[in-house]
């Protein structure tokens, strides 16, 4: 599934896209499931004008925990990452049809609080087709080299760069998908989503790996929240699996 290439790019841009991760089949099922979860659930995870984000649905929805916990999936993780994994967390992501609002360019582990990773990545499996007006995703490849930058808004398109306007003259690396296609990019790669401009909404499934190394600062979030962990040490929990064990 990996070779030595798409480790090779991945590791120099920060993001590889592999096709066919998981089955047509595999991805109609898990559309239907996200479907059904993301209608259970409205009542709990109230959506944005970006997106409608479900979190920790493994927990919740059998169907959509085999995708989580996938192991073509991991393997592929781990073959990327070179160290060992665990689940962060994962989460659907849903654009509304005609939302009309980009995501704007943001790294992902400035929102987490983690301490000594050495590597964390996410994958991002398209459960439907998702051309650019669909709201595909934009990287800006080598951006993970800018580290301990503080979290980005969303929102604003130059939030980023206010922070690292450097990034704003580099290249652009748009990749649409076909369902059951996936990215996996570096928890530190800037990267963006365009508005979803067509009649069907652009659903989406991510599961984020981190070293399993990583130990918790004991900051607040949304995933620990409530779990009792001590700070200073590694996440160890039921709610963060390792993945890629035999």
């Amino acid at each position: 599934m990996i070779d030595e290439k798409s480790i090779s790019a991945y590791r120099r841009d920060g993001v590889v896209r592999i096709r066919n991760i998981i089955t047509p089949e595999e991805a109609a099922r898990f559309r239907d499931a996200a479907v059904e979860e993301s209608n259970r659930a409205s009542d709990y995870a109230p959506g944005s004008a970006i997106f409608n984000q479900y979190v920790n649905v493994w927990q919740q929805n059998a169907v959509l925990r085999e995708l989580t916990l996938h192991p073509r999936v991991a393997a592929a993780a781990t073959a990327l990452a070179g160290v060992p994994l665990k689940i962060w967390h994962d989460h659907l992501l849903i654009k509304p049809p005609h939302n009309g609002a980009a995501t704007e360019f943001h790294q992902d582990a400035p929102y987490w609080p983690h301490s000594g990773s050495r590597q964390s990545l996410s994958a991002w499996i398209a459960l439907v087709d998702v051309p650019v007006e669909r709201g595909c995703m934009t990287f800006i490849p080598g951006s993970h080299d800018h580290q301990g930058l503080r979290a980005q808004d969303l929102a604003d398109r130059d939030d980023l760069f206010r922070v690292a306007p450097d990034l704003q003259w580099e290249k652009r690396l748009t990749i649409p998908l076909k369902a059951g296609d996936c990215t996996f990019h570096n928890a530190y790669l800037a990267h963006s989503a365009t508005p979803n401009l067509t009649d069907d909404p652009r659903i989406a499934h991510v599961t984020i790996y981190i070293d399993a190394e990583t130990t918790y600062t004991g900051g607040g979030h949304v995933v620990t929240d409530g779990l009792g962990l001590p700070a200073g040490q590694s996440l160890e929990h039921a709610n963060f699996p390792r993945v890629g064990m035999t």
